[in-house]
């Protein structure tokens, strides 16, 4: 049967490439952008959701009567959000929160009055960051590894669950998406929503504006083909600090399976993201981008450690793997070489935004 799906942050990396993959697969469906264009390069999207069929919307979940202009729909995916971890620390607090979290009220009180069913993107950071950084850990030549030997629950070689402890701060950008989940669950419980929660990892892939504090593998690669310097943040300026990868095409796949059976997810949360065969360490990440881009640039060593940053965190999938049978596809090398071709063909349009 057709389906109308709004997709929210819909110029944004996630939404605008979750808009396109839905439309091409699905051409009959009427798939719905809407967006602030508030990041820088967002609205570069907007010619290209056009050409995909995608209908686009300028519009602010901040603001009730903006969603006034969509009509009826049939799904939501909530993709909107102020992404940066450092968000509320070094930007505007009120922005963060008018944004992740009435934001998040405002398309929940939308789906409501549609009987629409509801997919949350939340995010990794909702783990609060003393009890990840109490992992235990060992030290390889170019990463740390989680030991098998562990003191909290929710830790394993396969990374960390769902079941991992939420007491403590998690910064205030994750606490916005803590507090969008419990409300999320009360309005499956209470008000009948099919919802799903994806507390996803660092996704990233082709048309993403990376920076230091979000979409930091499209920034590696960047700053590799265009040759500018880039530094090893804290844990002794190693860049050992290891995070699992996802490419946006296999989240795809997956929100896909969701909303196609969304019976069968309905009410439960996943962490989703590359796994451990999809885990890369910053130094890593670095010679990986010399091989793709065949560049060498220098690279800073930088002692302190950052404040909300995070020694290891990669997804355990094992829940939405044992119950979908998803699971990641594409490796790290993969990835970075689709960024790179992308980079690369745009050159002239995207310097002036990523560098």
């Amino acid at each position: 049967m057709d389906k109308t799906i709004l997709v929210t942050g819909g110029c944004g990396f996630v939404g605008s490439n979750l808009a396109v993959f839905f439309k091409k697969k699905y051409p009959s469906f009427k798939i719905i952008a809407l967006d602030n264009l508030k990041r820088r390069g967002s609205e570069l999207n907007i010619g290209r959701l056009k050409e995909a069929g995608v209908c686009f919307f300028h519009g602010d979940i901040r603001n009730k009567e903006d969603f006034d202009q969509v009509g009826n729909i049939d799904l939501l995916i909530e993709a909107s959000a102020e992404p940066s971890v450092l968000a509320g620390i070094n930007s505007s607090l009120d922005y963060l929160i008018n944004t992740n979290l009435t934001g998040t009220v405002n398309c929940l009180h939308f789906a409501a009055r549609n009987q629409a069913g509801f997919i949350f993107l939340s995010t990794s950071r909702v783990y609060p960051i003393k009890l990840l950084e109490n992992i235990q850990f060992t030290e390889s030549p170019s990463r740390f590894e989680i030991s098998p030997s562990q003191s909290v629950q929710g830790v394993s070689s396969s990374g960390i669950s769902e079941n991992f402890p939420l007491r403590g701060a998690r910064s205030f950008y994750g606490a916005t998406k803590l507090a969008s989940e419990l409300l999320i669950q009360e309005y499956n419980e209470l008000g009948g929503m099919k919802t799903v929660i994806n507390r996803c990892g660092v996704i990233t892939g082709p048309y993403q504006m990376g920076k230091v504090d979000q979409g930091v593998v499209a920034l590696w690669v960047a700053s590799h083909l265009w040759k500018t310097r880039l530094g090893y943040f804290g844990y002794g300026g190693k860049g050992k600090q290891i995070r699992d990868i996802l490419h946006i095409h296999d989240l795809f796949r997956l929100i896909d399976e969701q909303i196609h059976n969304i019976g069968k997810y309905n009410g439960e949360i996943f962490n989703v993201g590359g796994g451990p065969d999809g885990s890369v360490s910053l130094q890593e990440l670095t010679v990986l981008c010399q091989e793709v881009t065949g560049n060498k640039i220098p690279v800073e060593r930088i002692n302190e450690t950052r404040v909300a940053d995070i020694r290891i965190y990669i997804s355990d999938n094992s829940k939405i793997t044992t119950l979908s049978g998803w699971r990641p596809e594409k490796k790290p090398k993969e990835i970075i070489t689709e960024i790179y071709d992308w980079l690369s063909l745009n050159q002239d349009i995207l310097r002036k935004i990523l560098i």
